[in-house]
């Protein structure tokens, strides 16, 4: 196999880079390339592109999308992708579901699980996927799903393309190498990836085995949320946003091809890597985004603020102001509202929440939420802080506090989760989720009682 960089790159293959560098700016017009002078200057198409590439436009927005709202790129490549493709034959999806889900449940209750258990037999991360649940539809183009990956294996000569969705990933524990059609991506516990819908890639392991969370977004791409009153700075911050460099595989030898569409899995043979864009530039690319750097805004006066003020990127749906997914990350923070109950209130919502846990605590509810595990709350369903956590905020001497060592994030949608059988049926499903807020006690006192 043969990798090409720019200089000043030095990883080979799978191996975890050690100063990587990266073209930064969400939603930027990139460009980049692997060789000197591999970008046609002053065109897109030109007759004869240098060395001898393809030129190729990659779409994830229609051609007549607004300006601000179009995403496309163009790669130039050793061989088109038409002849990155074979005759596709289906395979089997194990654990991946995709809405509508026809096995799918309609629940009353929140709901919690522990986390899942790395196997021991080798899987990638498309044979290591298992959905947790869906909404939405994804052939109408609305909806998530929510995924876990558990992989051991990297996959190295095999390679995925989603055609509906765009993927983001969101680690827990080990450390991802993403080599993409694009260039790589090293993305380590802490930081969240996205892979843009129609994107070829490969998940590489540098520890050996990883775990995490994976968003399958069917609706709008995710972009950064409007700041309004906070004005022109804060939350996520477009600059932190990194995408990769050109760097192409120039691979002889048979691999394989896994494309999802329309919920099911196909897989072809190739006799080439599909990852051999020597140059590209545009605004459709990866990127990665390292949570640490979210700008986190709060009270400092009183009341907690709505969990808005946490959104780092969000997939608006058809009804302004309401998301088809937002994603929220809980990230380290000071706390200094005075005569406040610090922690989330309590709360029933119109939209639903899923909930992972990436290191720490969770300050609304302190047990039985832990790193690896989720929580579902659906639309209207009440939830918040559990009896421990409401006595102790309660009862708190009130002083600046820093929420350190800490992770959390949620998947939020206008649309109600529907669990799949293998997320009802797992022993990691807790039976006793609901039986953390036993503890609340009537402490009501009527005048003159």
């Amino acid at each position: 196999m043969g990798l090409a960089m720019p200089e000043g790159n030095t990883t080979r293959g799978n191996a975890p880079a050690t100063a990587r560098a990266y073209l930064a700016g969400f939603g930027n017009e990139h460009e980049s390339e692997a060789l000197a002078g591999a970008l046609p200057a002053g065109r897109n198409s030109p007759q004869k592109p240098p060395y001898g590439l393809y030129a190729e436009q990659l779409n994830g927005t229609a051609f007549t999308a607004p300006r601000a709202a179009n995403r496309r790129s163009w790669l130039y490549r050793i061989r088109p992708s038409v002849l990155h493709q074979g005759k596709f034959r289906e395979i089997p999806a194990g654990l991946w579901r995709t809405a509508p889900d026809a096995d799918a449940r309609t629940v009353t209750e929140p709901l919690r699980w522990d986390p899942l258990p790395t196997p021991d037999t080798p899987q990638d991360f498309v044979a290591g996927l298992a959905t947790l649940m869906t909404n939405g539809n994804a052939h109408l183009g609305a909806g998530i799903g929510v995924h876990l990956y558990l992989a051991t294996a990297s996959m190295d000569a095999r390679y995925f393309s989603n055609a509906d969705g765009e993927l983001l990933l969101v680690p827990q524990q080990g450390r991802l190498v993403l080599r993409t059609e694009a260039g790589i991506l090293d993305v380590a516990p802490g930081e969240i990836a996205l892979v843009p819908r129609g994107y070829r890639f490969a998940v590489d392991l540098p520890d050996g085995s990883a775990r995490g969370y994976v968003c399958e977004n069917f609706g709008a791409p995710l972009t950064l949320p409007e700041l309004g009153p906070i004005g022109s700075n804060g939350l996520a911050n477009a600059r932190d946003f990194l995408y990769p460099q050109a760097a192409y595989e120039d691979r002889e030898e048979p691999c394989e091809l896994v494309m999802k569409t329309n919920g099911a899995l196909f897989a072809c043979d190739l006799v080439a890597s599909p990852l051999d864009v020597v140059a590209w530039h545009g605004s459709y690319a990866p990127y990665k985004y390292d949570l640490a750097r979210f700008n986190v805004l709060g009270s400092i006066s009183y009341d907690h603020p709505d969990p808005s003020i946490f959104t780092v990127l969000t997939s608006p749906s058809d009804m302004p102001g309401t998301a088809n997914l937002d994603f929220v990350a809980f990230a380290p923070r000071w706390l200094a509202m005075e005569n406040t109950f610090r922690p989330p209130w309590f709360h029933r919502n119109v939209m639903s929440e899923f909930m992972g846990l990436i290191e720490g605590v969770y300050d609304a509810r302190p047990s039985g939420f832990m790193p690896g595990g989720a929580s579902l709350h659906n639309i209207m369903l009440p939830h918040g802080p559990d009896s421990d956590a409401f006595e102790g905020a309660s009862n708190a001497t009130l002083k600046p506090e820093k929420q350190e060592s800490t992770l959390a994030f949620m998947f939020e949608s206008r649309y109600p989760f529907l669990p799949t059988e293998f997320a009802m049926t797992n022993p990691a499903l807790q039976a006793d989720y609901m039986d953390c807020w036993d503890g609340l006690e009537r402490k009501f006192t009527a005048p003159g009682g």
